[in-house]
């Protein structure tokens, strides 16, 4: 959609799950917003996400949990299993919700709980900079065209101009990438309703049931200097799936095995795994102005405890929470021309980044933790990551528990 030089009130930056469900929560507030999503159609790709009792709690304030339940079956627990030494560790969820979806559920949920010609499609902000008459943030778009907003939200993931403009550090790739994707089980399948981790030398592979006829499965790689990463060796699906197949077929159950090679070849995806350490949020700016950052381009994290898309609709839920007295403060003016409404949406992201920051820290340090444990850390430095663990994160449900409160 080719957008022409406008104003606008609210810009949100990415049409992800943070940016669809913060437009979401304004919405609900009473208040318009204009998601700019790059792409020609809604971004589903990550295949599966698993939602944790923090995430529902905030699903159901966006209006949204009820109809996303009916799409997945409630996980009971979580089993770790080492073929190695055939152990078993079971992790009880304490009856707290936890559901895997399929991101693309979730994204259309989302999308079709907004009002029409909020999504724009296809339209990619390359920069942002400050008008130097107004000092509003103007959006410059890749089709040559600007859009001056009053308030600017980056939801554009670890690769955000929004977070660029804002000074924000760029993350950093852990050791390990990731190979994602679905299998249908036409006549159903026997599993359970748990999620179960095969944790080998050098590789683990996850399974999460969705429904009785569909799976979501991970694997994860150790990647080495030396060593071939399957991000990096092709787009193709299929190839992807087969460099996969050949890392895991000596070492792993066979219904594992047999899992991978019968998923569905659309849904295989790679993705090499980013962090943002947790000392840079401790001390990290996330706001200029009137504009501010949220899910992974503020905090992007490993997938370790299943918190990177529940925390973006936690950011969400804060943001509007915070950012609507200032919004309605000034509800009957013009967009243009509010100074004074600067200063405080200002003032209304910095108790945005207050109030999230020491939960990210926590939710970060975890998976950054796990994460130093999963790659080829080496042992000294496991064995503290492991006493930091055993230290910090001894309920390793505590999680969940949060409460993001009311939007």
């Amino acid at each position: 959609m080719e957008v022409g030089d406008e104003e606008i009130g609210i810009a949100i930056v990415g049409g992800g799950i943070c940016g669809l469900a913060t437009a979401l929560a304004l919405h609900r507030k009473g208040f318009t917003s204009v998601v700019l999503e790059r792409s020609e159609s809604l971004r589903a790709t990550g295949g599966g996400i698993t939602i944790r009792a923090n995430g529902w709690r905030a699903l159901d304030e966006l209006g949204v949990a009820s109809k996303l339940r009916q799409t997945a079956l409630p996980l009971q627990g979580a089993r770790d299993i080492y073929p190695h030494n055939g152990k078993q560790q079971k992790i009880s969820y304490g009856g707290a919700e936890a559901r895997c979806l399929k991101r693309s559920d979730l994204i259309t949920t989302l999308a079709e709980s907004l009002p029409v010609g909020t999504i724009r499609l296809g339209c990619q902000a390359i920069s942002v900079k400050l008008d130097s008459l107004t000092s509003y943030p103007t959006l410059q778009l890749h089709n040559g065209s600007t859009i001056k907003a009053t308030v600017v939200i980056g939801c554009d993931g670890t690769k955000s101009v929004v977070a660029d403009f804002i000074g924000v550090k760029p993350s950093k790739p852990f050791m390990l990438s990731e190979v994602r994707g679905f299998t249908v089980y036409a006549g159903g399948h026997n599993f359970g309703n748990e999620f179960v981790q095969v944790k080998g030398d050098k590789n683990t592979i996850g399974r999460l049931p969705v429904h009785d006829n569909l799976v979501y499965w991970f694997v994860s790689h150790q990647v080495h200097g030396g060593q071939a990463d399957p991000s990096k060796v092709s787009k193709d699906p299929e190839l992807i799936r087969q460099f996969t197949l050949q890392s895991i077929l000596e070492e792993f159950p066979s219904e594992m095995v047999d899992m991978i090679r019968k998923s569905e070849l659309e849904s295989v995806s790679h993705v090499r795994l980013r962090y943002r350490p947790p000392w840079e949020i401790v001390v990290q700016n996330f706001r200029k102005g009137s504009v501010t950052v949220a899910g992974d381009a503020m905090h992007v994290m490993g997938p370790f405890i299943g918190q990177g898309g529940s925390a973006g609709i936690e950011d969400a839920i804060v943001i509007a929470r915070s950012l609507a007295p200032a919004l309605a403060k000034n509800y009957y003016k013009k967009w243009s021309g509010r100074n004074g409404m600067m200063v405080e949406v200002g003032e209304a992201f910095d108790k945005y980044v207050k109030e999230r920051r020491m939960r990210l820290v926590m939710l970060s340090t975890q998976t950054y933790l796990l994460g130093l444990l999963q790659q080829d850390s080496g042992s000294m430095l496991k064995f503290v990551c492991l006493i930091l663990m055993a230290t910090l994160f001894s309920d390793v449900i505590r999680h969940t528990r949060y409460d993001c409160g009311r939007l």
